[in-house]
């Protein structure tokens, strides 16, 4: 038995797996329908997974401003896809990311980009919550971060307890997020000033 953490060397290629995952569900994978699925899925699993090829912290040096504004910068709404991974089935839902700056900030752009790196692996909802602010906090050292998460989770709606309409909220709050209730409630207040609707 390999030790936890081993790779299995194995000769099969990525197609080859799929096309025994469909024969052990009962499928034809020679069916007119299922003949370029393995390689679709592929491509697919490529893509939702290429956050494992990119360096967040790599991303964000060239991002990175010197300032004397010291107000909360947040940004909200941002669209998030990712895979969970216990079952492999996609969540998704919204992204509010808010730091006050302490002599540097970071590219507004490169926000969402380090959101899509983290959220293109596989994951669970509080981990990813947790290395967004963890990254932010260490790039630029800033007040505080916060981190919140609202998604919603294709194992729970598909699958065991379905229920269509629950989300799950996580939160990451550091430095003076965490240690004042006044910045922790302006920047809840600020996210929800209008409906999400995730």
């Amino acid at each position: 038995m390999n030790p936890v953490g081993t790779r299995t060397v194995t000769s099969a290629t990525f197609e080859e797996l799929v096309r025994e995952v469909l024969v052990r569900l009962g499928e034809d994978p020679a069916r007119e329908g299922l003949v370029r699925t393995p390689e679709r899925v592929h491509r697919a699993y490529e893509y939702l997974t290429k956050g494992y090829k990119e360096d967040p912290e790599e991303m964000l040096k060239n991002a990175l401003f010197t300032v004397t504004y010291d107000e909360m910068v947040i940004v909200k709404d941002v669209e998030m896809f990712s895979l969970c991974e216990h079952h492999m089935l996609p969540f998704f839902g919204k992204v509010h990311v808010a730091y006050i700056p302490n002599g540097r900030v970071i590219g507004l752009s490169k926000i969402p980009r380090l959101i899509e790196i983290f959220s293109r692996r596989l994951q669970i909802q509080e981990r990813l919550t947790t290395q967004i602010a963890e990254t932010i906090q260490s790039a630029i050292e800033p007040q505080g971060v916060g981190v919140v998460i609202e998604a919603r989770h294709l194992c729970m709606m598909m699958r065991g307890v379905e229920k269509q309409h629950s989300a799950a909220v996580t939160s990451a709050m550091l430095g003076c997020f965490r240690e004042e209730q006044e910045t922790r409630t302006e920047f809840l207040s600020l996210i929800h000033s209008r409906g999400n609707g995730i």
